[in-house]
Formats: structure tokens, sequence, C-alpha cells
């Protein structure tokens, strides 16, 4: 990834508002949701959540497919590798890491 696209990426998600949104599509997983059910789920207003939902897809962290009348969003799961793989490709200068990933998060 380019700098840009990773500075587009991290812009996006540093809206309250639009990370909780991410990350409530990265839960759902490959299945996704409509944006009436992430409303209902967030308590966001229809219009607010379309606008971030748009800042979303621009920084192209979500994706958005046609369903019959609805549309499914969706993590870009290898984009989200992609940021973190960016941010991390040099960590600790090469060496192997101390931390080991269970001890960060109950993955």
């Amino acid at each position: 990834m380019e700098n840009k696209d990773i500075i587009k990426a991290l812009a996006a998600l540093a809206q309250p508002n639009r990370l909780q949104i991410f990350r409530v599509l990265v839960v759902q997983g490959p299945a996704g949701m409509t944006p009436a059910t992430l409303a209902g789920r967030l308590s966001v207003p229809a219009a607010t959540l379309s606008f971030h939902l748009k800042e979303l897809l621009h920084a192209d962290l979500v994706s958005q497919e046609r369903s019959g009348r609805n549309l499914i969003y969706r993590a870009q799961f290898d984009r989200m590798n992609a940021v973190l793989g960016f941010l991390t490709q040099n960590c600790c200068q090469g060496q192997p890491c101390l931390i080991e990933t269970a001890d960060i998060c109950d993955c």
C-alpha cells in the first residue's frame, strides 16, 4: 500500500462513529450488515450512518453489495490487514517481538 492509502484509511478510522461502525462490521464477519441493522445496533440516525459509511467506502475499508432491495456492508479484511501490516512492518527493528498476540487480545 502507498502512504496516501494508509493515511486515507487511518483518517477514516480517526472518527469515533466510523471506528465503531468498522469494528461492528469486523465482528460481523463476511455476512456483513444492512444499514438498517447497523443503525439499530449503534443507535445512529440513518443519514449520519450513510455519511460515515460513504467515508469508509472511500477509504476502501468496507465494501458495499446490493442484495435484492438491500445494501450489505462488509469490512474489507484484506485492506484492514494491509494497514496493520504497514504499521507493524518494521516492528522491533526486524527482531522477533517479545509480545505474543495472545497477550494483547483475546483473538
